[in-house]
């Protein structure tokens, strides 16, 4: 099996989803760091600090810097996602596979790879949209957000790329 990279379909489902956000204001092409909906500081394409290079809550990047970190973030989950899947992977199957990684930390506990392993891609989609929810206020709730993500992961995993792109409010290709 050849290592598989992260192709433009599944690049532009993360990046519809992880948008860069908290533009600075009077300082065009530049992002803050800020809070996300589940309370994870965040910067740039939905980096975190779980990853390099770190940041603090007073971080500004350029948008150089943002897709900086997003191709490391990018390489390290292609990186776990070509070690925990022992099948051929399509492309576009890979790809909806980094997009829930990057999003979830893609668990090796997780039911998903065993799915995955045994053959059973069918299963993949239905699978991937329980990973819909978040810790609000110590409350674990399903997000409009993550509903909507899987759901464009699902199509993609399936390669239906208009219907995930339609689902990730991307322009079509």
């Amino acid at each position: 099996m050849a290592a598989l990279k992260i192709g433009k379909h599944g690049l532009a489902v993360v990046k519809a989803f992880e948008s860069c956000m908290k533009a600075v204001k009077g300082k065009p092409g530049y992002f803050a760091a800020y809070v996300d909906p589940v309370g994870v500081l965040t910067i740039g394409w939905g980096h975190t600090n779980h990853h390099q290079p770190k940041f603090d809550r007073a971080t500004v990047w350029s948008q150089a810097q943002c897709d900086a970190a997003l191709a490391g973030d990018m390489a390290t989950f292609e990186a776990h996602v070509n070690k925990l899947a022992k099948v051929d992977m399509k492309q576009h199957e890979f790809d909806a596979l980094v997009s829930w990684a990057y999003n979830t930390g893609g668990p090796a506990t997780a039911s998903l790879w065993k799915l995955l392993n045994s053959g059973n891609k069918a299963a993949i989609p239905v699978n991937l949209a329980q990973w819909d929810k978040g810790t609000v206020n110590g409350k674990k709730v399903v997000l409009r957000g993550l509903t909507r993500r899987r759901k464009a992961e699902g199509l993609l995993f399936q390669g239906k790329i208009q219907e995930a792109y339609t689902v990730a409010q991307i322009a079509k290709t």
